[in-house]
This record gives C-alpha cells, sequence and structure tokens, in this order.
C-alpha cells in the first residue's frame, strides 16, 4: 500500500491516498500480486526466463489495463544493490524530470519513492507490492530505491519512445513554502 508524505501529513488510507492522487492527476490503483508467483517474486535477481515467467503469469493483469488505458508494450525492470553500477542506473532518475508520455509502474515486489512537484507542492509517494501508478506526461516527479534497496515493476507503453527523462531544473520550478 502507498503511503504519501506531504509537508504536513503522512496519508495511509488506500482511499484517501488514491483521492489525493487523482486529484493531483495521478492514477494509483492497488492491485495484489498472484500468490503463484510467490517462488519468483522472492528472489532477488531474476534471469531472462524468469523475467518472462514472471510476465506470462501477470498477463491478466496487461489484458485488462491494454482494454482500460491502451497501452501496447510491457516489460519487467528489476533493481537491487547487487547490481553492477546500480548507482548509475538510478541517477538516470532520482532528480527531478518528466517524460513526454505517461510513466506507468506496477509494483510486484520489493519498494521505492517516487517524488513529484505537482501544483507547486513538493511530496513524495512510497509504493510497494501491489501498487500501480499512472504518472502523467510531462509531470515533474523523480524516482530513487528507499532502504530495502530492491523492486520489481512492470512497466506499461503506449509509446516506448517517450519514456527518455528530460531533466528539469527544479530552481525553475514553482515550489510553494
Amino acid at each position: 500500500m502507498a503511503t504519501i508524505l506531504r509537508k504536513t501529513e503522512k496519508i495511509q488510507d488506500t482511499k484517501a491516498v488514491k483521492e489525493f492522487l487523482n486529484k493531483n492527476g495521478i492514477v494509483y490503483e492497488s492491485f495484489p500480486a498472484p500468490s503463484a508467483l510467490d517462488s519468483i517474486l522472492g528472489q532477488k535477481s531474476l534471469n531472462d526466463s524468469e523475467k518472462e515467467e514472471l510476465l506470462r503469469g501477470l498477463e491478466y493483469r496487461f489484458d485488462d489495463l491494454k482494454k482500460q488505458f491502451g497501452y501496447i508494450a510491457r516489460d519487467l525492470v528489476v533493481l537491487h544493490n547487487e547490481i553492477p553500477g546500480i548507482q548509475d542506473v538510478l541517477a538516470k532518475f532520482d532528480k527531478l524530470h518528466i517524460h513526454t508520455d505517461e510513466e506507468v509502474r506496477y509494483i510486484v515486489d520489493g519498494s521505492g519513492v517516487f517524488g513529484f512537484i505537482v501544483n507547486g507542492e513538493k511530496f513524495e509517494v512510497h509504493v510497494a507490492k501491489g501498487d500501480f501508478i499512472s504518472i502523467p506526461e510531462n509531470t515533474n516527479h523523480w524516482f530513487t530505491l528507499d532502504d530495502a534497496f530492491r523492486i520489481k515493476a512492470v512497466r506499461y507503453f503506449k509509446d516506448n519512445t517517450g519514456w527518455t527523462p528530460v531533466y528539469v531544473d527544479e530552481s525553475k520550478v514553482l515550489v510553494h513554502s
């Protein structure tokens, strides 16, 4: 279940999380991962065939999301502390940026933190297993792993070309105090 950290409050109730994010243009849902996939999800690393097995096990979710949102492709991101160059990988996304297409993640294992600046407010969304988040195109955000330093997330795409980060100078983004 996602948790939102704002300057003055912490939001943990699923309904309140969804309402707050939806109000800010961000789609949030909670989808439990099937327990039949626990043996794969519990592994730190996955080889290519295990990644494909996991994606096949979640094909029903992809089919639903294709119908609901029009996604045409998906892949799986597996990040953890033993990946060579992991800090360089994270450095691509831990700075304020936007994408020209929506950024969609279904967290199937582990946890991480999305940060946002929306309508002048800076806040964090701590995501964990079962959280589905869709960040609209051109939304100021960043991402990093949390202290658990491990995440598996399915990425969904309408257009793979719009996913490259476009960095934003945070000093030029208005944040209300």
